[in-house]
């Protein structure tokens, strides 16, 4: 397991949450063609519920609904997720919402990783900007008066 692991890419997760536990499936074949083209390999998939009163319960992907065919991601669990890691995804959804945790390797960058790695070098951060605070920052380097930012300070 070890040499396998030396030869993947970095691995993110997601946690997508779905208001009023109504999952439409519209970014579902995204999702199957980026695994297709071999961007990314799902690791991990797996939904969650959280009720009124906050309990957080796992979906069986029979469960999600008859809206969307999750079949293609059946046994998509490789034991990466656990307990705090539900805890975690629970805590960031809204009461009566589900969501769906993804983790995935990007297959696109482990061959960066890997070389990176032979070469004594370690990846020890990674970050995401949600897209809502890259438009909010935008926004306020819009609306700041030329000469008025930090550095006119």
């Amino acid at each position: 397991m070890s040499d396998d692991v030396e030869e993947m890419g970095p691995v993110d997760y997601l946690v997508v949450e779905f208001p009023g536990n109504r999952m439409t499936g519209k970014g579902l074949p995204l999702l199957v063609d980026l695994v297709d083209r071999g961007i990314i390999r799902v690791l991990d998939l797996l939904f969650i519920r959280k009720d009124e009163d906050g309990t957080v319960t796992v979906l069986e992907l029979t469960d999600v609904g008859g809206e969307v065919d999750l079949s293609v991601f059946e046994g998509a669990s490789s034991g990466l997720m656990g307990g705090d890691d539900l805890d975690e995804a629970g805590a960031a959804i809204e009461p009566g919402n589900s969501a769906a945790l993804l983790v995935y390797e990007n297959l696109w960058a482990a061959p960066l990783a890997r070389e990176l790695r032979r070469g004594g070098a370690q990846m020890v951060a990674g970050g995401r900007i949600p897209v809502q605070a890259l438009l909010a920052s935008l926004e306020a380097a819009e609306s700041t008066p030329p000469g008025a930012g930090p550095a006119a300070a």
